[in-house]
């Protein structure tokens, strides 16, 4: 996983484990998803800008009718571009 459970339910600003059979399939999910959209592979060591938009995305999946719905898939295909940007320069 890019980012840790306990890191996902921080950013998710959750108490405790009820969730993690919702969050733990998003948080396997991720590394896919990202290699598939930016070419991305993660290897044990993300960086911190996959850290970053794994987070958002994450975010995002987790509750797709949110307020902030509009706002993090812009900031997620912005942080996509980038990604996609180190992975072509290497």
């Amino acid at each position: 996983m890019i980012i840790s459970i306990e890191e996902a339910r921080e950013t998710l600003r959750l108490d405790g484990d009820d969730n993690d059979i919702i969050i733990i399939p998003l948080l396997n999910a991720i590394p896919s998803y990202l290699h598939e959209v930016t070419g991305y592979v993660y290897e044990g060591d993300a960086s911190p800008l996959a850290r970053t938009v794994a987070n958002f995305i994450l975010r995002l999946w987790y509750n797709p009718d949110g307020q902030d719905t509009d706002r993090l898939k812009r900031t997620i295909e912005s942080l996509l571009v980038a990604l996609t940007a180190t992975v072509r320069n290497g």
